[in-house]
Parts: structure tokens; C-alpha cells; sequence
């Protein structure tokens, strides 16, 4: 059981076709969404979620048999299929709306997210946009895209390195403990420009085309990093954890920063994050 080049077609096509079947029309329908709440009121579930991971799901399960699939919403029955992928032979990573909130609120800020492992490593990314149709695809060694319909493959880079002063970035802090919350929420404030999407797969994007110069989180699920982090590593970004070690597939504690060099990353990690 191997993951080929091809295979990422397949994968794009399983993506775009669940956004047309399960996403879309429940986007702005109140009627058909059916939000629910997980922990909170800003942690969501909706049958958009719910539906579209068990569509991902049902045709992975077909194409590759036997291969550990790790979807958002499965994993509250399973939690072991997280630290597995740390060793599985193939592994896939589902996230199918990740910004449930906006899209529960009607912001078209959401996007699914799939992964790729083999033997512990990240060797394929997609992020799809259902309301633009747009696509960025990683492959491990092979760079970064941008698939939109009608254009050639456009290769992302991220942003050149800039001080900490004439930065834009985005760093996650609403789910970081007291002090760390408040202390990274104010040196925030020293960079140019600062952004909260609620949505790892639109920060990865910006961070991976260069709008964004670092984004940054404390929470490590892999279906809300995992691709990204191959897409922003591909357009030739460095991520690591808080502690300087690489983030690899099967770990959820931490941080992780991505920005555009190293130099870069201990910069914020210095000045945004600290102690």
C-alpha cells in the first residue's frame, strides 16, 4: 500500500467534489446546516462536517484499504488514532470544514484540509476552498501551489524576512492559559499588522503566498496543521515547535511558528511568544 504522484489528483478531485455535494449547499442554510456545539459555543459541529469527513472517509477506505485514516469529528470516538500516525505505513488526516464557526456564521472563511503520512512524516498537503474553488497542493520535495480553475499552477513563496515592526502575522492566542494569553496578545501589538482568522487553513495560506510573514499556535491537532505546515515548509517557510524541534505527525502539545527563515522564527518566538 503506497502513496504515488498520482494519487493527488484523487485526492483533489474526492475534496472538490465533496465541497459541490456537502459543503456548499449548506453554506448560509440554516435549515440544512445544523450547528451544534462540541465544548463550547465557539466550538462547532455541523452536518457539513459531519457528511463531508464521512464522504472522505468511505472513498480513502476504498482507494487505499488498510491505511489509518484520522478525521476531526472521528477522533472523539478514537483518540488513539492520533499518536499512530507517528508509525502507520499511510496515513490521512481530514479536517472537512476547518472554520466551523465562520462557516456556521456565514463568513466564507473555511476551507478542508487533508494530510498525507508515511512512516511519521507530512509527504502531501491540500488545502481546497469551496467558495472560491481554489486549491494549494504540496508534495514533499516538490514545492507549493496554487490550482485555480482556468490558470496555470501558480508556485508559492513565502514572504521575505522584514524587523518585527513592519510584520503582518497571526498568532492564536485565544486558546493559550493566563499569562501566556495576555502576554502574547500584547506583543502582538509590535508588529505592523495583526489577524485572527479562526481558521488554520486560510493562515497557512497567507503565510504559504506570502501575505502573511508568521503565523503561530499553542493548540497542535494534526488535521489543523499538518498540511499547512508542508505547504508553508514547500514555499520555502520554517516551522517548528516553541522548543525549536521539528513538529511532527502524532503530536498535539507544544506551539509551532511558521515564518519565513529561521532568523525570523527566533525572532517571534523571542519577541511574541517569550517566556
Amino acid at each position: 500500500m503506497k502513496f504515488a504522484d498520482n494519487d493527488i489528483e484523487f485526492l483533489r478531485g474526492c475534496l472538490g467534489h465533496v465541497a459541490e455535494r456537502e459543503i456548499m449547499p449548506r453554506f448560509r442554510n440554516a435549515a440544512a446546516s445544523n450547528v451544534a456545539e462540541k465544548t463550547s459555543s465557539v466550538d462547532l459541529v455541523t452536518q457539513a462536517d459531519l457528511l463531508s469527513e464521512a464522504y472522505i472517509t468511505a472513498k480513502l477506505r476504498e482507494r487505499f484499504p488498510g491505511a489509518l485514516i484520522v478525521g476531526e469529528e472521528a477522533y472523539d470516538a478514537d483518540p488513539s488514532v492520533v499518536p499512530a500516525l507517528a508509525e502507520a505505513e499511510l496515513g490521512f488526516v481530514i479536517d472537512p470544514v476547518d472554520g466551523t464557526f465562520n462557516f456556521a456564521a456565514g463568513l466564507p472563511v473555511f476551507a478542508t484540509m487533508l494530510a498525507v503520512t508515511v512512516k511519521g512524516e507530512t509527504v502531501a498537503g491540500i488545502i481546497h476552498e469551496p467558495v472560491l474553488g481554489d486549491t494549494l497542493i504540496a508534495m514533499k520535495g516538490a514545492g507549493s501551489f496554487l490550482h485555480r480553475a482556468g490558470t496555470e499552477p501558480q508556485r508559492l513563496t513565502v514572504a521575505s524576512p522584514l524587523p518585527l515592526g513592519e510584520m503582518v502575522g497571526s498568532m492564536a492566542f485565544s486558546h493559550m492559559p493566563e499569562p501566556m494569553r495576555s502576554r502574547v496578545a500584547v506583543n502582538m501589538a509590535r508588529t505592523k499588522m495583526s489577524f485572527n482568522y479562526n481558521c488554520s487553513a486560510y493562515e497557512y495560506w497567507m503565510a504559504s503566498s506570502g501575505k502573511f510573514h508568521f503565523i503561530g499556535h499553542l493548540k497542535l491537532m494534526p488535521w489543523d496543521h499538518l498540511a499547512g505546515v508542508l505547504l508553508h515548509q514547500e514555499a520555502g517557510g520554517h516551522t517548528a515547535k516553541f522548543n525549536g524541534t521539528l513538529y511532527r505527525p502524532g503530536e498535539t502539545t507544544g506551539g509551532i511558528i511558521s515564518a519565513p527563515d529561521r532568523e525570523s522564527w527566533q525572532m517571534i518566538r523571542a519577541e511574541i511568544v517569550g517566556d
